[in-house]
């Protein structure tokens, strides 16, 4: 198990000294903008919420509302839990001086109860590795999230919702973009582009292209 703390001490034992007990990996990170794409790459979050609690509240709704993050464990002194709220986004709590057997069994039971389900048929396309949940407005390669724009996404759901079929840019232009978007067919070249690019070399071909036709999504394409 993998666990990343929020937290502003360089060792997590100075915020829940039962760490140093546990058969897991905890990274502590600073709590800026520039550390919270690491969510992804964990089973647990803790958030350190001993010194600001409004400051702590602020952060688990961020990473529990747009953002795609694991099940948030809060870290508190004595007396915090009575301002927690379920609106803040956090699947559990723990005191800083919790024994290491009440943090370790916290953290499996946390990741128990907060699995989400698969997706249901309807909601979920595939493709090969490719694979689109269309009511989370998510897409994953072998598990990983893609950072796509909106408008990425409609295209690369489009292209696979009709795989194997050739469709012409002016096709994709009226259902990404609407049939009244008076721009050029130049702007599906370019979020092709941008979409091979986040696929990155070892998928990149997923999205062929039929000269002066348009491009096909296909995953039994050979690179």
């Amino acid at each position: 198990m993998r666990v990343i703390m929020f937290t502003r001490e360089k060792d997590a034992t100075a915020v829940v000294p039962a760490v140093s007990f546990l058969d897991c990996r905890v990274e502590c990170l600073e709590p800026v903008p520039a550390s919270y794409a690491a969510v992804g790459e964990a089973d647990v979050v803790m958030v350190d919420a001993r010194g600001d609690l409004m400051r702590a509240r602020a952060l688990c709704q961020l990473l529990s509302g747009p953002m795609d993050c694991p099940p948030l464990i809060l870290v508190l002194q004595e007396g915090g839990a009575a301002v927690v709220q379920p609106d803040w986004g956090a699947a559990d709590f723990v005191m800083s001086q919790a024994t290491p057997a009440e943090l370790g069994a916290r953290l499996r039971l946390v990741r128990v109860h907060t699995t989400a389900p698969e997706p249901i048929a309807e909601d979920r396309i595939e493709a090969g590795d490719l694979v689109i949940d269309t009511t989370a407005y998510t897409a994953r390669i072998r598990g990983t999230l893609l950072d796509l724009t909106f408008k990425e996404f409609e295209l690369l759901k489009a292209l696979a919702l009709n795989q194997g079929r050739v469709l012409t840019r002016q096709a994709l232009l009226d259902e990404v973009w609407g049939e009244d978007y008076i721009g050029g067919s130049r702007t599906v070249d370019v979020h092709v582009r941008r979409l091979r690019a986040k696929l990155g070399t070892e998928y990149d071909h997923l999205i062929g292209t039929v000269r002066n036709v348009g491009y096909r999504l296909d995953a039994s394409e050979e690179e």
